[in-house]
């Protein structure tokens, strides 16, 4: 695969394990007659990367990947997360410190190849170990929903917190009214978090070694191990929409439908 230019110089690390209990191998279900892990890889290509590498525990992964021409990293089962998958591809590959690692999961069929060289310029242009995005919220369903992760940022661009639950709380306009947005006034408005992360790699083991916080098992969100330790986060606002990733086979087909040039 012929990759595209760009000027930030970055790489792409795909965690994709096997065993999911919703969608049972689900970076090898077909997607147009390609497998999932083929789209994913495709969309790290397109966006640039130096180097495009695959950590999987997956045999037959490995060998979908390994076709493609594509690094592979075979890694342990016993991983909890994607970041700990990530911080043993760091040591296999021995990239240095400083070197942009964007974290894209092997289940964003549809990741738009300028939101991931945004995340990778995020993290380019800061002092931050790491970066994620946002995008704005334009419905209250979506401030409202626990699966919708909302964000608050400071005027340089860090992330304050990030919570299941609607943030900032508008308490004079949502004591009356929770169907509306109220207007952002001088603020920037409301941030839906998108999953898609830049990290610097020589953080990922020091991340991966961190103790689990008490926000992080509180709202299930991980990232909030790093807020609570006191360190920075950078987050951008996506150039781009970046559609949902895949869990389900509801998902599955919705993305079929999207990409079968027949439809």
């Amino acid at each position: 695969m012929a990759a595209a230019v760009t000027d930030i110089d970055f790489v792409v690390a795909i965690p994709a394990r096997h065993g999911s209990s919703r969608l049972p191998g689900k970076p090898l279900r077909l997607i147009v007659g390609e497998p999932m892990i083929s789209h994913v890889v495709r969309r790290a290509v397109e966006a640039g990367a130096a180097e495009v590498v695959v950590a999987t525990d997956d045999q037959r992964i490995a060998d979908v990947v390994s076709a493609l021409g594509i690094t592979v990293c075979m890694t342990s089962r016993d991983h909890a997360s994607g970041t700990d998958r990530l911080a043993e591809c760091v040591a296999q590959r021995g990239w240095r410190d400083d070197r942009i690692v964007v974290n894209l999961q092997g289940d964003e069929p549809l990741a738009p190849p300028a939101a991931i060289r945004a995340v990778a310029q995020c993290l380019a242009a800061s002092d931050a170990p790491m970066a994620t995005l946002a995008v704005p919220i334009s419905h209250s369903e979506q401030l409202f929903d626990p699966n919708c992760v909302k964000l608050v940022r400071d005027d340089r661009g860090k992330a304050l917190c990030f919570s299941r639950a609607p943030l900032p709380w508008a308490r004079d306009a949502f004591a009356s009214n929770r169907v509306d947005l109220p207007p952002a006034g001088a603020g920037e408005g409301w941030l839906r978090h998108v999953g898609l992360y830049a990290y610097r790699a020589g953080f990922l083991p020091q991340f991966a070694a961190m103790p689990p916080a008490w926000l992080e098992r509180v709202e299930s969100l991980e990232q909030l191990r790093v807020l609570q330790a006191g360190l920075p986060i950078a987050v951008d606002i996506s150039p781009v929409a970046i559609p949902h990733g895949v869990d389900t086979g509801a998902d599955l087909a919705a993305v079929e439908a999207l990409l079968n040039p027949s439809n």
